[in-house]
């Protein structure tokens, strides 16, 4: 099991996003345009069926007004942290040092499943579900023998499966797991010692391999959409040379084609909708890894357009919009605002903008629905709340 490839400094952010067990990897000032949450419970929207595919999205063009932002769940510091919400479950993970994960049923608000990794394991994110699965991963990268265990969950009956025992499922061979509702990406290592990059259907775990490279090179940070993967190919990991490119192919088939970098070598994540790309690039030798710049191509062979500096490793497709972190800073006061972007916009939109002394995980995407969680540091009350909004 390989690890990331750059260190990003660990911030309040990244603390945070450590609480929920994920796994890391000059800007626009405040708008006016910024969301407010409200107290309405959420309403999601639907779940694809279909394994490695689903029907890409139409676009809506640009709507007017504010989005509405949701409250889910509100909880000590060191409480419970939202990973995901779906239609039928809510997703959470513990403070505790191996981030036990709970899946609650929020109708009848009982416990379907409790998942506590064993001694020297952790919990990662993302958890991928649907109306009758769960998938959740533990990982072990310390010691001699790191390990990626992944279990899916029956959530009818609580029981679990090891998909190391699914023959027809490539094993997983890197920690992170892309996800878009039910369909999931992953790296696997084949028979020729290839990384190979996977999509699966977490109902039917039927698969297909997408792409593979030679080793010493390897597959990482996949990122679904509704309609895209994009991932990182990195090659000559252990040499100067050493390159992270970035690569988007469609979920209903055909062949990967790179995102022609902006600037340098190492592109560190992004996202593909409806052809158009945005992603962000980072030099091994920036003074500061947590921030990187972004780009947006509006389709392949277009000239890239410059989106500033985004918080790196936070952009994510949901529904109609790619969604991205921008870190602000206003007269000494330092914010986090989201943004979004869908095709056929001349600017990003800023959709929500933290008070100050609060720090924000990276966005995820379930059910059409935008979640993130944003932990209120100042004061003498401590708390985290979970935000979401719809995105269709």
């Amino acid at each position: 099991m390989r690890r990331r490839h750059l260190l990003v400094p660990i911030t309040a952010v990244a603390l945070l996003a450590a609480g929920c067990s994920g796994s890391p990897e000059s800007a626009p000032s405040p708008s006016p345009s910024s969301g407010t949450p409200s107290s309405t419970p959420p309403r999601p929207g639907g779940t694809p069926s279909q394994p490695p595919g689903g029907t890409p999205t139409v676009s809506p063009g640009t709507p007017s007004g504010k989005p509405t932002w949701t409250k889910i769940l509100r909880q000590p510091v060191d409480g419970q942290h939202v990973v995901t919400q779906q239609r039928k479950y809510l997703v959470t993970r513990g403070s505790d040092e191996a981030g036990t994960t709970t899946v609650t049923d929020r109708a009848s608000k009982k416990v379907v499943v409790r998942h506590a990794p064993p001694a020297g394991f952790v919990a990662q994110s993302p958890v991928v579900i649907d109306d009758r699965w769960a998938l959740i991963e533990e990982i072990r990268d310390s010691g001699s023998s790191p390990q990626i265990r992944v279990y899916r969950y029956d959530l009818t009956t609580g029981a679990k499966t090891d998909l190391a025992t699914q023959k027809a499922l490539p094993r997983i061979s890197e920690p992170e797991i892309g996800a878009y509702d039910g369909t999931f990406a992953y790296s696997s290592t084949d028979a020729r010692k290839r990384s190979c990059l996977v999509i699966a259907s977490l109902d039917t775990l039927v698969a297909r391999t997408v792409t593979c490279v030679a080793d010493p090179g390897y597959i990482a940070d996949p990122t679904v959409s509704a309609d895209s993967v994009t991932y990182s190919a990195i090659t000559a990991p252990q040499s100067p040379q050493r390159c992270k490119r970035l690569f988007t192919a469609p979920l209903s088939g055909g062949a990967a084609t790179p995102v022609v970098a902006s600037r340098n070598c190492i592109q560190w994540s992004g996202a593909t909708l409806r052809g158009a790309t945005v992603w962000s690039e980072i030099g091994a030798d920036d003074p500061d890894q947590y921030q990187s710049r972004a780009y947006v191509r509006d389709s392949a062979g277009t000239a890239a357009r410059s989106l500033g500096s985004i918080v790196t490793d936070t952009i994510v497709a949901c529904g109609n919009w790619i969604h991205w972190e921008v870190r602000t800073m206003t007269k000494g006061v330092e914010t986090y605002q989201l943004h979004r972007w869908q095709p056929g916009l001349a600017r990003p939109q800023v959709i929500y903008t933290t008070p100050p002394d609060t720090a924000i995980t990276a966005p995820t995407c379930q059910d059409n629905t935008l979640i993130v969680e944003a932990a209120h540091l100042g004061g003498s009350t401590k708390f985290t709340e979970a935000l979401a909004t719809g995105t269709t």
